[in-house]
């Protein structure tokens, strides 16, 4: 089995991704699976010129956010279900972005197969879907039912966890650049033959937070205190995650 990184979630946290890719100067993947929600944040272009640099080594997922900026590219209505702010930073995100770049990220896969290994942003079936380690085990196998692989990959709530539905194991590979996790720090799963294992990365965060502000990004101190500096725990992420799956 090859070696492959997922990262997830990065949100357009150039300082945080930077950090993750200087660790495979000695991890070394053999494949990087970018899960989506890729751009909606502050850095966009410069993570996407980030990853784009490295290759065909790297495969790329389209998450919800994604898709909402391409909406909004294009000028149709965001979902109503997306708050005041939300449409406030997809617009902008969709503002620095040139045609070739809409077209790319619209280009990108709602799912992808390796092998055994089924890549998807939030369930197979949809890239909103929210579920957590207190799911009931009755709704989550109705989320994973008509799966056929050994072993699904997914992000979109930001935290990391490993669940089993029948004789299917999920994985979520938690987020680089936005993490609901009890410290700071860049999340992301490496999988290899030997296993998985779940990763965290440090950086400077400080330091990002600092380039953040500097970004013209909206909501740019917000997200340096919330998702950089201060990130929500697990257990308060759980709460707020679970009160919106309903």
């Amino acid at each position: 089995m090859m070696q492959i990184a997922a990262l997830y979630d990065i949100h357009g946290n150039l300082p945080a991704l930077e950090a993750v890719l200087d660790e495979f100067k000695t991890v070394r993947p053999d494949v990087i699976v970018v899960g989506g929600d890729v751009v909606s944040g502050p850095q966009p272009l410069a993570v996407l010129e980030r990853l784009l640099s490295l290759g065909e080594r790297v495969r790329f997922l389209r998450g919800n956010g994604d898709r909402e900026v391409v909406t909004a590219f294009d000028g149709l209505p965001l979902p109503a279900n997306l708050s005041e702010k939300g449409q406030e930073v997809t617009r902008w995100v969709a503002d620095q972005l040139n045609h070739e770049q809409r077209d790319l990220l619209a280009s990108w896969p709602e799912t992808l197969r390796l092998d055994e290994i089924l890549f998807c942003h939030a369930t197979p079936r949809s890239d909103l879907e929210i579920f957590t380690p207190r799911t009931a085990s009755e709704r989550l196998a109705a989320l994973f039912a008509e799966v056929d692989a050994q072993q699904v990959i997914c992000g979109h709530t930001h935290m990391q966890f490993e669940l089993r539905t029948g004789n299917i194991q999920i994985l979520n590979a938690g987020s680089v650049g936005m993490p609901f996790m009890d410290q700071p720090g860049a999340y992301w799963l490496l999988l290899g033959p030997d296993g998985y294992e779940f990763r965290r990365t440090e950086y400077d965060v400080e330091a990002a937070a600092q380039k953040i502000r500097k970004s013209g990004y909206p909501q740019a101190e917000e997200f340096s205190e919330r998702n950089v500096l201060h990130p929500p725990s697990v257990a308060a992420a759980t709460d707020m995650l679970e009160r919106m799956a309903g």
